[in-house]
């Protein structure tokens, strides 16, 4: 690391509170273990989990970087004595455990995939947090089926666009919720097969609809609160409710008397606090089923806005506004 830069440009926290607390700052460029690649970051994603950590309401994981960003796409330019895989001058997309909105960041280097060669460094950034976590909770934990069908919140968010991509390539029937009709055009042509706006329709009664009163085999869902019971006596015999992520708050009174006799399976993950090993687990699978159906073309990054580095703050207002539709790219190599 000889030839790095002493220092480099990044976002931080300065204090827990609202986007204005993040702010530009110049700081040293991070070492490496022997198991990482240090990466010249050209993009980074900006994720619900970021503004969550800025908030002061997600504490950190053992060893992770204060600053935030927990994806971003560039080049190899170090790696660790144990690293065999990558070399410098690798193009890669990873999934960080911290430290994304920088010019340079530390990645475990089982936690990087190649770039995929058809997509830009803004579209490459948006893969692996939403990659990563769509393929452990719908499909490893959810395990949801070609013949099956599944029930997303949050179409129109960044892991919700990934999610009806995949869940359609797999030859599911998709059922998406999403707040508003354009939203849910959207997610209409992103592959869902219905679209259902919760501010104008029960989501319940249009789900059982739909599917003939039997429900849905598995629920993937970011709202969690009172969409806790609903979701539950929405699920067919045998299903699976997936939860990861609770925006409408995370306590919900539960009958479990729908448990029971449905044989139901109640499970959810967080990605970022899993074990270094676990993660390097999700991303070969994510490689095995997944960049496949971006070199075929089914799955896409879908960018609602692209914002230079230094206005993090604002792209952390738009995430929190709900208002768009797909991901929030943070441009780095700019160095605006």
């Amino acid at each position: 690391m000889s030839s790095m830069p002493p220092s480099m440009r990044a976002v931080e926290i300065t204090e827990s509170g609202g986007p204005e607390v993040l702010r530009i700052t110049s700081t040293a460029v991070p070492d490496i273990a022997d198991d990482e690649v240090l990466i010249k970051v050209q993009a980074a994603g900006v994720n619900r989990p970021d503004c969550l950590q800025r908030a002061g309401l997600y504490p950190l994981p053992a060893g992770a970087s204060p600053l935030p960003g927990l994806e971003v796409a560039g080049t190899v330019v170090a790696v660790g004595s144990a690293v065999d895989r990558w070399q410098s001058g690798d193009q890669v997309v990873a999934l960080t455990h911290g430290g994304g909105y920088a010019e340079y960041c530390a990645a475990n280097s089982g936690h990087c995939l190649p770039w995929p060669a058809s997509l830009s460094a803004h579209e490459a950034a948006g893969l692996a947090e939403t990659c990563f976590t769509v393929h452990h909770n719908m499909l490893e934990r959810g395990r949801l089926a070609a013949t099956e069908s599944v029930l997303i919140h949050g179409g129109s968010s960044g892991i919700g666009s990934s999610a009806i991509q995949i869940a359609h390539a797999l030859g599911a029937q998709v059922i998406t919720t999403a707040g508003s009709e354009e939203k849910c055009a959207y997610c209409l042509k992103l592959g869902a097969d219905h679209a259902i706006n919760y501010r104008s329709d029960d989501f319940e009664e249009r789900v059982r609809e739909l599917t003939d009163k039997r429900g849905v085999d598995v629920v993937l869902d970011m709202v969690a609160g009172p969409y806790v019971m609903k979701n539950i006596r929405l699920l067919a015999p045998d299903g699976r409710y997936v939860m990861i992520a609770f925006l409408q708050g995370s306590a919900a009174e539960v009958n479990f008397a729908h448990v029971l006799p449905k044989r139901l399976t109640l499970t959810g993950s967080t990605l970022r606090p899993q074990p270094v090993a676990r993660k390097s687990a999700i991303a070969a699978a994510v490689e095995a089923d997944i960049w496949p159906m971006l070199a075929r073309g089914e799955l896409s990054t879908h960018i609602h806005k692209v914002f230079p580095l230094a206005e993090a703050a604002e792209a952390h207002r738009v995430m929190e506004s709900s208002a768009h539709m797909g991901k929030l790219i943070l441009d780095v190599a700019s160095g605006a």
